[in-house]
C-alpha cells in the first residue's frame, strides 16, 4: 500500500480546489487529498487563500498577548496553537458581566490586549473613547459579507468598526429534571415560583445586573430592558423575596449544577449545551415569555500594550476552522456562514443552539440604556447586599 498519491485529475483537483476556497474542507483535507504536501508554501503564492492569511507573518508580535472574556468561552486547544504558531503566550482573563468589564477598563491599566463585549455594551466604551475603531488591513481572516448583519452590525458605531463577531446566543435557564419530577418548566415564572417553593437552596443567578433583572421583569411580562421606576421596583420585590431561597450569585454556575450542589440557573446558550450534552438530565429552556438574544464580538482598548498579539489573536480565531473548533467546544451559534460547510449537520439543527422561530423571535436584544442606567445598577446593589 502507497502512504501518498501518485497523480491526481485536473477535474477533482479543480473540485477539491472550489471546495477548499467555499470553507467547505480544511487546509489538511486539501493538500491531503491533492498530494500537494509539502508543495503548499510555493504553490501559495500562485493559489491566493491556499495558506491561512497571518497578518503577523513578517515579524514578532511579542511573548503574550492577554484577552478578558467569559467563562467556559474558548477551546484552550486553539490558544495552544496560536502559541505554537506565533510564539505568543494566551493569558486569560475570566469576568462574570459587562458592568466588571467596563469598570475595568474605565479605572485604566487593565493590562488587556483583547476583550469581549456584548452588543449593547460597545457603544458606551465607543462613547468613553475605551475601544480603538479596528484596522481591517491587520484582520485579513475577517470576512463582513459572511457574518449575520443582525449579530454584526453592533459592532459599527458611527460608521466605523470597532469589534468584529465571535458567536451569538440566548438567554434561558438550565433545570436538572431529575430533581423536577422529570417535568420541565417552561416559563420564568415558574422558574422564580419554583425558587422560591421546591427548589429552595438549590437556585442560581447571575452576578450580571442585565439578565437578572432583565429575568425577573419577565415574571410580570415587562419588557427585559426595561427602566421604568415602577417596573424595576416590581422586580426587585420579587429578587428579594428570591434571595433567600438562592444557593448563589454567580455567573460561572456549570461547576455547582454538574456536583449537583444546584438544580437550576440562568443559563447562557452555550453552558446549557455543554450541561445537556454531558448530563442530559439538565435541560436548557427559553422562558416562554421571552428573555435575552445577545451576540459578544472581540475587540481591542485603546489601553492595549500587546496590539500586534491583539490583532493576531483575532485574526488567528476569525480562520473558520479554528471558529469552529470554538464552536464545537463552547456550544454557541457563530454568525459566519463559511462554517456551515464546516460545522456537523447535527450541530446546526441542534434546537439548543438554533432556538425554534416562536422561541426566538420573543427574545430582544439588550439595550444600551441597561449598561448605565443608575436604577438597575442601584437595584442590583441592593439585591447582592440583602
Amino acid at each position: 500500500m502507497k502512504d501518498k498519491i501518485d497523480h491526481i485529475s485536473r477535474r477533482k483537483f479543480m473540485e477539491e480546489l472550489r471546495r477548499y476556497q467555499k470553507g467547505s474542507v480544511t487546509r489538511r483535507h486539501f493538500l491531503g487529498v491533492t498530494g500537494l504536501g509539502t508543495a503548499a508554501a510555493v504553490l501559495g503564492a500562485a493559489m491566493p487563500g491556499l495558506l491561512p492569511r497571518r497578518a503577523f507573518a513578517q515579524g514578532s508580535i511579542g511573548d503574550r498577548v492577554v484577552l478578558a472574556t467569559w467563562p467556559n468561552y474558548h477551546d484552550l486547544a486553539n490558544f495552544d496553537a496560536f502559541t505554537a504558531e506565533t510564539g505568543a503566550a494566551v493569558q486569560v482573563n475570566v469576568f462574570g458581566s459587562n458592568e466588571e468589564m467596563l469598570a475595568k477598563l474605565q479605572a485604566g491599566g487593565s493590562g488587556w490586549d483583547v476583550f469581549v463585549p456584548t452588543n449593547y455594551a460597545i457603544s458606551t466604551y465607543v462613547d468613553q473613547d475605551l475601544i480603538e475603531p479596528l484596522d481591517l488591513s491587520l484582520l485579513p481572516n475577517y470576512d463582513a459579507a459572511s457574518f449575520d448583519p443582525r449579530f454584526a452590525d453592533p459592532g459599527t458605531v458611527g460608521g466605523k468598526l470597532y469589534a468584529v463577531p465571535k458567536n451569538w446566543g440566548t438567554t434561558g435557564f438550565a433545570v436538572n429534571t431529575s430533581r423536577s419530577g422529570g417535568t420541565t418548566p417552561a416559563t420564568w415564572k415558574e422558574f422564580w415560583d419554583l425558587t422560591q417553593t421546591t427548589f429552595s437552596g438549590r437556585t442560581m443567578v447571575h452576578d450580571y445586573q442585565l439578565t437578572t433583572i432583565g429575568n425577573a421583569l419577565k415574571y410580570f411580562g415587562f419588557s427585559f430592558n426595561s427602566v421604568d421606576p415602577a417596573e424595576l421596583a416590581k422586580a426587585e420585590e420579587l429578587l428579594l423575596a428570591a434571595k433567600p431561597h438562592l444557593f448563589a450569585i454567580n455567573s460561572d454556575y456549570q461547576p455547582s449544577m454538574r456536583s449537583g450542589d444546584a438544580w437550576m440557573t440562568i443559563c447562557w446558550t452555550g453552558d446549557g449545551k455543554q450541561l445537556n450534552r454531558d448530563m442530559p438530565e439538565i435541560a436548557y429552556v427559553l422562558g416562554r415569555e421571552g428573555g435575552e438574544l445577545w451576540s459578544d464580538f472581540y475587540a481591542v482598548p485603546k489601553s492595549a500594550p500587546h496590539r500586534a498579539a491583539a490583532y493576531a489573536l483575532i485574526d488567528f480565531l476569525l480562520r473558520p476552522e479554528v471558529n469552529a473548533r470554538e464552536a464545537l467546544f463552547h456550544g454557541y451559534p457563530v454568525p459566519d456562514a463559511r462554517l456551515s460547510a464546516i460545522l456537523p449537520a447535527e450541530v446546526l439543527a441542534d434546537p439548543i443552539l438554533y432556538p425554534a422561530a416562536d422561541l426566538l423571535n420573543a427574545l430582544e436584544f439588550g439595550a444600551a440604556v441597561t449598561l448605565t442606567d443608575p436604577n438597575r445598577a442601584e437595584l442590583m446593589a441592593r439585591f447582592k447586599s440583602a
